[in-house]
Protein backbone atom coordinates (compact mmCIF):
# COMPACT_ATOMS: atom_id res chain seq x y z
CA UNK A 1 0.00 0.00 0.00
CA UNK A 2 1.49 3.56 -0.73
CA UNK A 3 1.47 5.83 1.34
CA UNK A 4 -0.03 9.63 0.58
CA UNK A 5 2.76 12.05 0.66
CA UNK A 6 2.68 14.90 3.49
CA UNK A 7 2.74 18.26 1.44
CA UNK A 8 4.80 20.72 3.80
CA UNK A 9 2.55 23.95 4.26
CA UNK A 10 4.80 27.28 4.39
CA UNK A 11 4.16 30.76 5.35
CA UNK A 12 5.90 34.15 5.50
CA UNK A 13 5.67 36.61 8.09
CA UNK A 14 7.50 40.30 7.71
CA UNK A 15 8.38 42.62 10.74
CA UNK A 16 8.60 45.82 8.81
CA UNK A 17 10.00 48.31 11.56
CA UNK A 18 11.68 51.83 11.64
CA UNK A 19 15.10 50.73 11.31
CA UNK A 20 14.72 46.94 10.12
CA UNK A 21 12.50 44.91 7.11
CA UNK A 22 12.55 41.33 8.27
CA UNK A 23 10.94 38.57 6.25
CA UNK A 24 11.32 34.39 7.30
CA UNK A 25 9.89 31.79 6.39
CA UNK A 26 7.78 29.63 8.92
CA UNK A 27 6.42 25.76 8.34
CA UNK A 28 3.49 24.84 10.16
CA UNK A 29 5.22 23.93 13.40
CA UNK A 30 5.96 27.48 13.59
CA UNK A 31 9.66 27.03 13.04
CA UNK A 32 11.42 29.66 11.01
CA UNK A 33 13.48 28.00 8.29
CA UNK A 34 15.30 31.32 6.60
CA UNK A 35 14.83 34.67 6.85
CA UNK A 36 16.17 37.61 5.15
CA UNK A 37 16.62 41.31 6.35
CA UNK A 38 17.44 44.76 5.12
CA UNK A 39 17.69 48.06 6.36
CA UNK A 40 13.98 50.11 6.37
CA UNK A 41 15.96 53.52 5.05
CA UNK A 42 13.23 55.47 5.77
CA UNK A 43 11.94 58.32 5.06
CA UNK A 44 10.95 57.53 1.08
CA UNK A 45 7.92 56.17 -1.07
CA UNK A 46 5.31 53.48 0.06
CA UNK A 47 6.36 51.70 -3.04
CA UNK A 48 10.12 51.82 -2.74
CA UNK A 49 9.09 49.98 0.93
CA UNK A 50 7.09 48.03 -0.61
CA UNK A 51 9.53 46.79 -3.09
CA UNK A 52 12.40 46.41 -0.18
CA UNK A 53 9.55 43.92 1.47
CA UNK A 54 9.46 41.92 -1.67
CA UNK A 55 12.99 41.50 -2.41
CA UNK A 56 13.40 40.37 1.64
CA UNK A 57 10.76 37.86 0.75
CA UNK A 58 11.84 36.51 -2.42
CA UNK A 59 15.39 36.00 -0.72
CA UNK A 60 14.13 33.97 2.42
CA UNK A 61 12.24 31.83 -0.06
CA UNK A 62 15.54 31.21 -1.88
CA UNK A 63 17.28 30.21 1.38
CA UNK A 64 14.76 28.24 2.55
CA UNK A 65 14.38 26.51 -1.27
CA UNK A 66 10.45 27.14 -0.87
CA UNK A 67 8.48 28.47 -4.07
CA UNK A 68 6.13 31.83 -3.46
CA UNK A 69 3.51 29.27 -4.90
CA UNK A 70 4.34 26.77 -1.91
CA UNK A 71 3.09 29.83 0.54
CA UNK A 72 -0.38 30.07 2.20
CA UNK A 73 -0.34 33.71 2.61
CA UNK A 74 2.05 36.59 3.61
CA UNK A 75 1.68 38.27 6.94
CA UNK A 76 3.09 41.47 8.00
CA UNK A 77 3.62 43.56 11.14
CA UNK A 78 3.44 47.00 10.86
CA UNK A 79 3.79 49.81 13.49
CA UNK A 80 0.60 52.31 14.17
CA UNK A 81 -2.86 52.52 13.49
CA UNK A 82 -3.98 49.48 11.52
CA UNK A 83 -7.16 47.98 9.90
CA UNK A 84 -6.45 44.52 8.46
CA UNK A 85 -10.00 44.30 7.23
CA UNK A 86 -9.32 46.90 4.79
CA UNK A 87 -5.62 46.36 4.23
CA UNK A 88 -4.87 49.93 5.26
CA UNK A 89 -2.33 51.25 7.39
CA UNK A 90 -4.18 54.35 8.72
CA UNK A 91 -1.29 56.52 10.39
CA UNK A 92 1.91 55.10 11.10
CA UNK A 93 4.19 57.95 13.01
CA UNK A 94 7.52 56.49 12.22
CA UNK A 95 6.81 56.25 8.40
CA UNK A 96 4.58 59.28 8.09
CA UNK A 97 2.05 58.14 5.70
CA UNK A 98 -1.69 58.17 5.91
CA UNK A 99 -3.55 55.75 4.59
CA UNK A 100 -1.28 53.18 3.32
CA UNK A 101 -3.01 50.27 0.85
CA UNK A 102 -0.28 48.38 1.74
CA UNK A 103 -1.80 45.09 1.41
CA UNK A 104 -2.99 46.33 -2.15
CA UNK A 105 0.18 47.21 -3.42
CA UNK A 106 2.08 44.09 -1.97
CA UNK A 107 -1.13 41.82 -3.18
CA UNK A 108 0.03 43.32 -6.59
CA UNK A 109 3.71 42.87 -6.36
CA UNK A 110 3.27 39.11 -5.07
CA UNK A 111 0.18 38.01 -6.62
CA UNK A 112 -0.85 36.41 -3.58
CA UNK A 113 -3.03 36.56 -0.34
CA UNK A 114 -1.37 39.27 1.83
CA UNK A 115 -2.59 40.53 5.39
CA UNK A 116 -1.75 43.46 8.13
CA UNK A 117 -1.45 43.56 11.75
CA UNK A 118 0.20 46.06 14.21
CA UNK A 119 3.14 44.71 14.93
CA UNK A 120 3.25 44.57 18.91
CA UNK A 121 -0.02 42.70 18.10
CA UNK A 122 1.57 40.40 15.91
CA UNK A 123 4.74 39.53 18.69
CA UNK A 124 1.77 39.32 21.01
CA UNK A 125 0.39 36.55 18.59
CA UNK A 126 3.67 34.53 17.96
CA UNK A 127 4.26 34.62 21.84
CA UNK A 128 0.55 33.16 22.06
CA UNK A 129 1.21 30.20 19.10
CA UNK A 130 4.96 28.99 20.03
CA UNK A 131 6.33 31.65 22.80
CA UNK A 132 5.52 32.41 26.63
CA UNK A 133 2.25 32.18 26.32
CA UNK A 134 1.79 29.17 24.42
CA UNK A 135 -1.16 26.65 25.88
CA UNK A 136 -2.92 29.72 27.24
CA UNK A 137 -6.47 31.25 26.53
CA UNK A 138 -6.09 34.74 27.70
CA UNK A 139 -2.16 36.41 26.85
CA UNK A 140 -1.18 40.06 27.26
CA UNK A 141 2.54 40.71 25.94
CA UNK A 142 4.49 43.85 26.49
CA UNK A 143 7.35 45.33 24.88
CA UNK A 144 9.87 47.29 26.16
CA UNK A 145 11.70 49.28 23.31
CA UNK A 146 11.65 52.91 22.04
CA UNK A 147 8.20 53.07 23.19
CA UNK A 148 5.88 50.28 24.64
CA UNK A 149 4.23 48.26 22.73
CA UNK A 150 1.28 46.11 23.82
CA UNK A 151 -0.86 43.02 22.39
CA UNK A 152 -3.54 41.63 23.97
CA UNK A 153 -4.74 38.21 23.22
CA UNK A 154 -8.15 37.05 24.22
CA UNK A 155 -9.30 33.42 23.58
CA UNK A 156 -7.09 32.98 21.01
CA UNK A 157 -8.15 36.19 19.04
CA UNK A 158 -6.14 39.53 18.80
CA UNK A 159 -8.03 42.04 20.52
CA UNK A 160 -7.88 45.65 19.00
CA UNK A 161 -10.99 47.18 19.72
CA UNK A 162 -13.96 48.93 17.55
CA UNK A 163 -11.33 50.92 15.74
CA UNK A 164 -9.02 48.12 15.42
CA UNK A 165 -6.28 50.45 17.52
CA UNK A 166 -7.03 49.32 20.96
CA UNK A 167 -3.97 47.74 23.17
CA UNK A 168 -2.17 50.81 23.08
CA UNK A 169 -1.21 50.23 27.26
CA UNK A 170 2.04 52.39 26.99
CA UNK A 171 -0.69 55.27 26.86
CA UNK A 172 -2.04 55.00 29.97
CA UNK A 173 -1.31 57.24 32.51
CA UNK A 174 0.30 56.15 35.34
CA UNK A 175 1.76 59.91 36.83
CA UNK A 176 -1.16 62.18 37.06
CA UNK A 177 0.16 65.26 34.83
CA UNK A 178 3.59 63.74 34.90
CA UNK A 179 6.26 63.59 32.15
CA UNK A 180 5.14 64.38 28.42
CA UNK A 181 4.62 61.62 26.24
CA UNK A 182 4.96 61.79 22.35
CA UNK A 183 1.56 61.06 21.70
CA UNK A 184 0.64 64.40 23.75
CA UNK A 185 -0.57 63.36 27.11
CA UNK A 186 1.27 63.82 30.25
CA UNK A 187 2.17 60.65 32.68
CA UNK A 188 2.07 57.44 30.33
CA UNK A 189 3.26 54.83 31.40
CA UNK A 190 5.24 54.36 27.96
CA UNK A 191 7.19 57.73 29.32
CA UNK A 192 8.49 56.33 32.23
CA UNK A 193 8.56 52.16 31.16
CA UNK A 194 10.16 52.27 27.76
CA UNK A 195 13.70 51.84 27.02
CA UNK A 196 13.27 55.87 26.51
CA UNK A 197 11.99 56.47 29.99
CA UNK A 198 14.59 54.48 31.42
CA UNK A 199 17.48 56.02 29.38
CA UNK A 200 15.96 59.68 31.07
CA UNK A 201 15.09 58.49 34.43
CA UNK A 202 19.34 57.60 34.43
CA UNK A 203 20.25 60.87 32.69
CA UNK A 204 18.59 62.85 35.90
CA UNK A 205 20.09 60.85 37.91
CA UNK A 206 23.49 61.36 36.68
CA UNK A 207 22.75 65.17 36.26
CA UNK A 208 22.03 65.40 39.88
CA UNK A 209 25.55 63.45 41.03
CA UNK A 210 28.57 65.03 41.34
CA UNK A 211 30.39 64.88 37.97
CA UNK A 212 33.81 63.35 39.63
CA UNK A 213 32.31 61.17 41.65
CA UNK A 214 29.65 59.68 39.48
CA UNK A 215 30.24 56.03 38.13
CA UNK A 216 27.76 55.93 35.33
CA UNK A 217 29.00 58.97 34.10
CA UNK A 218 32.44 57.49 33.94
CA UNK A 219 31.27 54.42 32.49
CA UNK A 220 30.34 56.32 29.12
CA UNK A 221 33.40 58.21 29.16
CA UNK A 222 32.17 61.60 30.55
CA UNK A 223 29.40 61.85 27.43
CA UNK A 224 26.22 61.78 29.23
CA UNK A 225 24.43 61.12 25.65
CA UNK A 226 25.71 57.77 25.50
CA UNK A 227 23.64 56.20 28.47
CA UNK A 228 21.71 53.66 26.86
CA UNK A 229 18.89 51.25 28.93
CA UNK A 230 22.06 48.95 30.80
CA UNK A 231 24.07 51.96 31.84
CA UNK A 232 21.87 51.91 34.96
CA UNK A 233 21.83 48.21 34.89
CA UNK A 234 25.46 47.82 34.59
CA UNK A 235 25.96 50.05 37.55
CA UNK A 236 23.76 48.02 39.40
CA UNK A 237 25.90 45.18 39.09
CA UNK A 238 29.11 47.27 40.15
CA UNK A 239 27.38 48.06 43.28
CA UNK A 240 26.83 51.67 42.50
CA UNK A 241 23.99 53.33 44.62
CA UNK A 242 22.74 55.51 42.31
CA UNK A 243 22.37 53.33 39.76
CA UNK A 244 20.81 50.56 41.95
CA UNK A 245 18.54 53.41 42.74
CA UNK A 246 17.59 54.00 39.31
CA UNK A 247 16.84 50.59 38.60
CA UNK A 248 14.82 50.13 41.20
CA UNK A 249 12.57 53.18 40.58
CA UNK A 250 12.47 52.16 36.64
CA UNK A 251 10.65 48.06 37.90
CA UNK A 252 8.29 50.54 40.90
CA UNK A 253 7.31 52.20 37.16
CA UNK A 254 6.90 49.06 34.85
CA UNK A 255 5.40 47.22 38.20
CA UNK A 256 3.10 49.59 38.21
CA UNK A 257 1.58 48.99 34.45
CA UNK A 258 1.87 45.70 34.64
CA UNK A 259 -0.17 45.54 37.89
CA UNK A 260 -2.73 47.81 36.18
CA UNK A 261 -2.88 45.52 32.86
CA UNK A 262 -3.36 42.49 35.14
CA UNK A 263 -6.04 43.98 36.86
CA UNK A 264 -8.05 44.74 34.26
CA UNK A 265 -7.17 41.47 31.75
CA UNK A 266 -6.81 39.21 34.01
CA UNK A 267 -4.70 36.67 31.65
CA UNK A 268 -3.17 33.67 32.01
CA UNK A 269 0.06 34.59 30.89
CA UNK A 270 1.63 38.32 31.13
CA UNK A 271 5.12 38.11 28.89
CA UNK A 272 7.92 41.27 28.58
CA UNK A 273 10.02 41.74 25.64
CA UNK A 274 12.00 44.15 24.01
CA UNK A 275 15.87 44.83 24.78
CA UNK A 276 15.58 45.46 28.60
CA UNK A 277 13.98 42.19 28.90
CA UNK A 278 17.52 40.50 28.52
CA UNK A 279 18.43 41.85 31.89
CA UNK A 280 16.34 38.47 32.77
CA UNK A 281 16.37 37.92 36.53
CA UNK A 282 17.92 41.54 37.38
CA UNK A 283 14.38 42.58 35.57
CA UNK A 284 11.95 39.88 36.52
CA UNK A 285 12.70 38.28 39.88
CA UNK A 286 12.05 42.15 41.56
CA UNK A 287 9.07 43.09 39.26
CA UNK A 288 7.34 40.25 40.01
CA UNK A 289 7.60 41.23 44.14
CA UNK A 290 5.90 44.04 43.01
CA UNK A 291 3.46 42.98 41.12
CA UNK A 292 2.71 40.10 43.74
CA UNK A 293 2.32 42.83 46.58
CA UNK A 294 0.06 45.42 44.48
CA UNK A 295 -2.36 43.11 42.42
CA UNK A 296 -5.88 43.04 43.36
CA UNK A 297 -6.44 39.33 42.86
CA UNK A 298 -3.35 38.83 45.60
CA UNK A 299 -5.99 36.11 47.43
CA UNK A 300 -6.95 34.45 44.56
CA UNK A 301 -6.03 30.24 43.73
CA UNK A 302 -5.54 31.36 40.05
CA UNK A 303 -2.81 34.10 39.38
CA UNK A 304 -1.39 35.53 35.93
CA UNK A 305 2.00 34.16 35.14
CA UNK A 306 4.65 36.92 34.59
CA UNK A 307 7.61 36.20 32.46
CA UNK A 308 10.57 36.94 30.30
CA UNK A 309 9.09 36.60 26.33
CA UNK A 310 10.42 33.89 25.10
CA UNK A 311 10.89 34.61 21.14
CA UNK A 312 12.77 37.76 20.89
CA UNK A 313 12.56 39.38 17.88
CA UNK A 314 11.24 36.26 16.13
CA UNK A 315 8.12 36.80 17.74
CA UNK A 316 6.75 39.49 15.12
CA UNK A 317 7.56 37.12 12.08
CA UNK A 318 5.81 33.92 13.51
CA UNK A 319 2.97 35.94 14.51
CA UNK A 320 2.41 37.68 11.35
CA UNK A 321 3.09 34.48 9.29
CA UNK A 322 0.08 33.06 10.96
CA UNK A 323 -2.42 35.83 10.38
CA UNK A 324 -4.51 34.07 7.95
CA UNK A 325 -5.63 31.58 10.95
CA UNK A 326 -7.48 33.98 12.58
CA UNK A 327 -9.56 34.78 9.31
CA UNK A 328 -10.35 30.86 9.63
CA UNK A 329 -11.06 30.77 13.71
Amino acid sequence: MLRKKMIAMYYVGIDLGGTNIVAGVVDENYKIIAKAECKTAVPRPEGEICDSMVAVTMQALAKAEVSLSDVQWVGIGVPGAVDPDSGIIEYSANFGFHNWKIVKMMEERLGTKVLIENDANAAAYGEYLAGAAKGSTNAVAITLGTGVGGGIIIDGKIYSGSNKAGAELGHMVIVHNGRHCNCGRNGCWEAYASATGLINLTKEAIEKENPLHSFMLKSVNGDINKVNGITAFNAMREGDKVGTSVVHDYISYLACGITNVINIFQPDVLCIGGGISKEGDNLIVPLKKLVEKERYTKHNAKQTEVCIAKLGNDAGVIGAAFLGNLLEA
